[in-house]
């Protein structure tokens, strides 16, 4: 990613977020679309904007899934995939991630869990693990999937990880949809604002119950603070410089303590604690602080966010003391 000018049309006065009395102010929708095509290399109908992105994770796989046509997911993963197929009431495969594969989706287990599926979805890196499926793996995937599915690649936590992004197989027009969200290295969380990349054939699928209305209905406020923070290449270098090196020194804080975790490439990772996660987790939170949830396939892990260089200073402190 390089520092790009904004596309023409856009001035200081597209980025106001004190026009959300109106609901499209300075074409700020297609602006921000714009942006993101000329960071992405991408054509401008190729690029839907939605409040976050886990509207068009769950629209993709209530669009592609069916009762003969299931969801399949790694497991742990981020778990509304999961809720969507279990609400749809559709067949729903988890393939456990395993150590000799990095934790990472082994995609062919994915498609041999069910070769008919609808949907294949992989969180990359994968939230809770932090762990990347390498682009060559969902590739593959794409190649020998079967016909009329998709591959539903969750990219939330890309913009951590120094790698190569599966929206050039958006660019090749494959069969796959590629989500974005303004939520973590942005810090938009509660702003909502997200993104979907895909070919306009599969994003028309996807808009078959209530059109282009949820795409449009966007939080002002959030769509300048996007329009002004997708190009900002230096920025986003510099933030994920600055996770890394935090994250460099918890785990070498871990590594001390004989402490067993994952290694991750996004600003969060788990931890093993070899014996039931809840108690530890209660432990972390009567010294006021507070660490992520562990899964029912790994009960004795839990899911830690990689904070700024205070908050994990506090962390581990915390852990040397629950563990002393």
């Amino acid at each position: 990613m390089v520092d790009r000018p904004l596309p023409r049309g856009h001035s200081r006065r597209n980025h106001n977020g004190g026009a959300g009395n109106r609901y499209w102010p300075f074409h700020q929708r297609q602006n921000l679309i714009d942006g993101v095509a000329a960071v992405e290399n991408l054509p401008a109908d190729h690029i839907m904007a939605w409040p976050g992105s886990s509207d068009p994770l769950s629209r993709a796989i209530v669009t592609f899934c069916s009762p003969r046509r299931g969801l399949v997911t790694v497991d742990p993963t981020y778990e509304p995939a999961w809720e969507t197929a279990e609400w749809l009431k559709i067949p729903l495969k988890k393939v456990p991630l395993q150590p000799g594969n990095g934790y990472k989706a082994d995609v062919r287990a994915m498609l041999a869990a069910d070769p008919h599926a609808g949907v294949y979805y992989i969180c990359s890196p994968n939230n809770p693990t932090g762990t990347l499926t390498p682009l060559e793996d969902i590739e593959w995937l794409l190649a020998n999937k079967p016909a009329g599915s998709i591959v539903l690649v969750d990219e939330a936590y890309i913009h951590f990880a120094d790698a190569p992004s599966a929206v050039s197989l958006v660019r090749a027009g494959r069969d796959i949809v590629v989500l974005r969200t303004f939520s973590k290295l942005f810090g938009m969380a509660g702003l909502r604002l997200g993104l979907s990349l895909a070919r306009p054939d599969l994003h028309q699928k996807m808009l078959r119950y209530d059109w282009f209305n949820q795409s449009y209905m966007l939080p002002v406020v959030a769509v300048a603070a996007g329009i002004a923070s997708v190009g900002q290449a230096a920025r986003i270098t510099q933030r994920r410089k600055e996770m890394q090196a935090i994250q460099a020194a918890t785990f070498s804080h871990l590594q001390k303590r004989n402490v067993t975790y994952i290694p991750s490439v996004a600003n969060m990772f788990i931890i093993d604690w070899k014996k039931p996660a809840a108690p530890v987790r209660e432990a972390f939170a009567r010294e006021k602080i507070i660490i992520g949830r562990s899964w029912k396939i790994w009960p004795t892990c839990s899911r830690i966010t990689v904070g700024s260089r205070s908050d994990m200073d506090k962390f581990c402190a915390v852990l040397d003391k629950i563990m002393a």
